[in-house]
Parts: C-alpha cells; sequence; structure tokens
C-alpha cells in the first residue's frame, strides 16, 4: 500500500521518515488562499481541516491501493490566523508580536482511502499545540529572519530547526508543531481502514 504526502514540506518528511514510513512526495500547489476564502463559517479549525483536504485531493491519481494524506499548518496567535509570512518584513513585524507571548499551532490532517484510483473513505482532524514563545533580542530575530527559515514555515517559527532557540516550551504534540501529528495520523488512518503498521518499512 502506498503512502502519498500532498506535501513539500521536508518537516513533514522528515517526522514519518523517523517514524518508519517512507511516503511518495506530490506537492499539491493548490491556491491557499483561494481555499481559506471559500470556508462558510470560517474557524481556525475549518480553515486548516479545509487546506489540508483540498491539498490531499487535489494529488489523487490513478492508484490501486493507497492513502493519501494532505496537512496545513497555521498559527492561531492575539485572534489572528496566520501562515508563512512569505517575506522579511513581514516575519520581522510577526516576531515583534509573538516574542513573550503565547499562540496555538493548529495542523489540519486529511487521510484518504483511494482504491482503484478512487476514494473510499476520508478522515479529517485537527491538532492543536499550545506555544509559548521566549523572549530573543533584536539582533536574534534579525539572524533569524536573515536565515530565511522564518519566510517559508506556519507562524515564522519551527520547533525542530532554528526556531526552536526562541520557543520556550509547548503542551501538546510536538510532532504536531514540525507539521504532521503523528498520533492523529493513526488515528485517521484507522478510520479509513488502515493500520499505520501496515504502512512500516521493512526492518528485515
Amino acid at each position: 500500500m502506498e503512502f502519498i504526502l500532498a506535501s513539500q514540506s521536508p518537516a513533514r518528511l522528515g517526522v514519518l521518515r523517523t517514524a518508519g514510513i517512507d511516503p511518495v512526495v506530490r506537492v499539491s500547489g493548490v491556491d491557499e488562499d483561494a481555499v481559506a476564502d471559500a470556508v462558510v463559517d470560517p474557524t481556525p479549525e475549518r480553515v486548516v481541516a479545509a487546506l489540508a483536504e483540498a491539498k490531499a485531493r487535489t494529488v489523487v491519481a490513478v492508484r490501486d491501493n493507497a492513502v493519501v494524506v494532505g496537512c496545513d499548518s497555521m498559527l492561531h496567535f492575539d485572534g489572528e490566523l496566520v501562515g508563512k509570512p512569505k517575506s522579511a518584513d513581514v516575519a520581522r513585524a510577526r516576531w515583534a508580536k509573538l516574542v513573550g507571548g503565547t499562540g496555538e499551532l493548529l495542523t489540519g490532517h486529511a487521510v484518504l482511502r483511494v482504491v482503484d484510483g478512487q476514494v473510499v473513505d476520508t478522515a479529517v482532524g485537527v491538532q492543536t499545540t499550545t506555544v509559548r514563545f521566549g523572549s530573543p533580542s533584536e539582533a536574534e530575530i534579525d539572524a533569524y529572519i536573515a536565515s530565511g527559515e522564518p519566510l517559508e514555515v506556519a507562524g515564522a517559527f519551527t520547533l525542530d530547526g532554528l526556531g526552536g532557540w526562541f520557543v520556550e516550551g509547548i503542551d501538546g504534540d510536538p510532532s504536531s508543531v514540525i507539521g504532521i501529528s503523528l498520533p492523529l495520523t493513526r488515528r485517521l488512518l484507522a478510520a479509513v481502514g488502515v493500520s499505520v503498521t501496515q504502512l512500516w518499512r521493512s526492518t528485515r
């Protein structure tokens, strides 16, 4: 059975590989803004869930036997739901607010079961983890932004990269903050009739 990851995130790929799965990577290329704008009653949970499902459905192709997993992460902070900054100016403005604060990192997950090229079952869920930010100096923030890392990650920070230096702690699932919740993904796989142990690479 193929495990298809509808994401170009190296962090998500790394989490899965460390956990015994070698997924086939297919980048969705969805218009995230358009998907988010189309969500009815756009609560943070509904937005990230809709984005995750859109990504998964975009990469479904003619597959005999597969599961397709899509994910999307955003940071809910100070009443605002934010994704990737994309520019140094936006990242700097974001970190000016994050310093010493607390936010919620939400990661939407969608698992599609594909048989003979058709989606036969779907399970969607959201994992929310509280993130407590430290108080880096302006020089440290400048250096972090200059690294380029925060520009392409949800909320302008990472837990498993350079951004980890500026996170005081989390309450919840660390794998979800990195990009894909292993416990939630296991439950969603089970909901579509797939045991995660079926997907582990052979160690023999």
